[in-house]
């Protein structure tokens, strides 16, 4: 664990400490596009903050390749050399597209290029668990078309929601976590040492999120862009593939003693990819909303448009820091449920807890406008928000309060000018109005007497 912590650490490290000059980069270089229609943001921000994660992601590499344990890894297959071919392929064509704009066809199609050297490199779906039937082998071919059907999707999935300041990178974070967890307890619970990879791409994961995310906090100073976004999809996907079809269900029976206690310590891995695909799961019901909503409306399916879910948070009265709130709840919710369900024993007390946050949420949800207010006792203690505001009275219920006339309240207004004397009058003469009191180009005598 020392060691994992250790590459988290210097990957977060790096990728913090590159963001700032990356940003510098960005501006310079022009990749500000102009704020469109459906942006959130009211400012050009700079892009390119896969530049940034990139570095985090190669350092990382760098310090697993030097370490007694992680370095097994490395001489055991091919996965890291796969992951670092892929990666590069896709942040390269993030830069291109946050930089000069890539069409969405061409995109689609370098996603698939990326994909298809991973699966060349040994990165594919060998088998398939099937509840009841145990590991069903595919065939090269299917391998490959399941394989890269799950980077397009993850990469997609992962690149529409990064529509808010943190929005991706934490819900990536997020489900790299539950990744980790899982994977994590495969290895090291029972020895399966196949699953030692995406053990190590979900803490890579974890440390170019975090050390992403002090950047693109609401208000964000920089975008990871395309460059960033697609890079972290693929990397969850890797992640999947890499321990989908290689965990043997015989060897966890004989750590069990049961095949009814493996089935169940199993179940995110006997239905195929659902792990993967429920630490996505807000991610990938966008896209397919998104891809629904577009064709039933005869438009392309790669059409931006404003109408995702964390757009309709915002819609509903949601602010955007809690918009990223309720987004974060509802993925760490799904992923870390699933995680749950699979290593306990009691999956009644999962289900309860899990009915008992949803129903949370969804009073969060529902109450967008809620904002509590502080007794008045203790407002000078609390932020001004949570203050009571008092309540202004328009000025002819002023005046009908106090009994004055319309012309007795202009006398009364008017009296204490009246009670100025002749040399006052003459000073308030002088004084400056308008662009002359801000620039300090008076008339008169009125300029000789304020510049001494």
């Amino acid at each position: 664990m020392r060691e994992y912590l250790l590459v988290l650490f210097c990957t977060a490290a790096v990728t913090y400490l590159l963001t700032g000059p990356v940003r510098k980069f960005a501006i310079a270089a022009g990749a500000m596009p102009p704020v469109r229609a459906r942006d959130v943001h009211r400012e050009p921000t700079p892009r390119l903050g896969g530049i940034a994660m990139f570095g985090g992601l190669c350092a990382g590499i760098l310090v697993a390749s030097q370490l007694d344990n992680l370095s097994k890894v490395f001489s055991q297959g091919t996965d890291i050399r796969a992951l670092l071919s892929g990666a590069g392929i896709m942040w390269l064509l993030g830069v291109l597209d946050d930089k000069w704009g890539v069409d969405a066809l061409v995109k689609l199609g370098g996603q698939m290029i990326a994909a298809g050297v991973m699966v060349w490199q040994g990165v594919t779906v060998i088998t398939l668990p099937v509840p009841g039937v145990g590991p069903v082998a595919v065939s090269p071919t299917q391998g490959m078309v399941i394989s890269v059907v799950l980077v397009v999707v993850m990469v997609n999935a992962v690149n529409f929601i990064d529509g808010l300041d943190g929005l991706a990178g934490g819900m990536v974070c997020i489900a790299a976590i539950a990744f980790f967890l899982y994977s994590y307890r495969l290895w090291y619970g029972y020895t399966i040492s196949d699953a030692a990879p995406a053990v190590l791409f979900s803490v890579l994961l974890i440390g170019m999120c975090l050390g992403f995310l002090a950047h693109n906090m609401h208000p964000a100073r920089i975008f990871m862009g395309d460059s960033g976004s697609m890079m972290l999809g693929l990397m969850l996907a890797v992640a999947a593939i890499s321990i989908t079809g290689r965990v043997d269900p015989d060897l966890i029976t004989s750590e069990l003693g049961s095949q009814t206690a493996t089935v169940h310590a199993l179940v995110p891995i006997y239905i195929p990819l659902l792990l993967p695909l429920t630490v996505i799961a807000l991610p990938l019901a966008d896209l397919l909303l998104a891809v629904v909503r577009r064709t039933w409306a005869g438009q392309s399916p790669f059409a931006a448009d404003k109408r995702h879910l964390h757009h309709r948070l915002l819609q509903v009265g949601h602010s955007h820091s809690r918009a990223v709130l309720i987004m974060y709840f509802w993925a760490a919710l799904i992923a870390f449920g699933t995680v749950a369900f699979s290593v306990t024993n009691t999956g009644r007390t999962v289900v309860l807890t899990l009915a008992g946050l949803c129903l949370v949420g969804l009073v969060v949800l529902l109450t967008p406008r809620f904002r509590p207010r502080a007794p008045r006792a203790v407002q000078a203690f609390v932020p001004p928000r949570y203050r009571r505001r008092p309540v202004a009275r328009a000025a002819a219920p002023a005046v009908e309060e106090t009994g004055l006339t319309a012309e007795s309240a202009g006398r009364a207004s008017s009296e204490p000018m009246a009670e100025l004397s002749a040399e006052d009058k003459r000073l308030l003469g002088g004084v400056p109005k308008g662009s002359s009191a801000v620039t300090g180009r008076g008339h008169g005598n009125g300029r000789g007497r304020w510049e001494k």
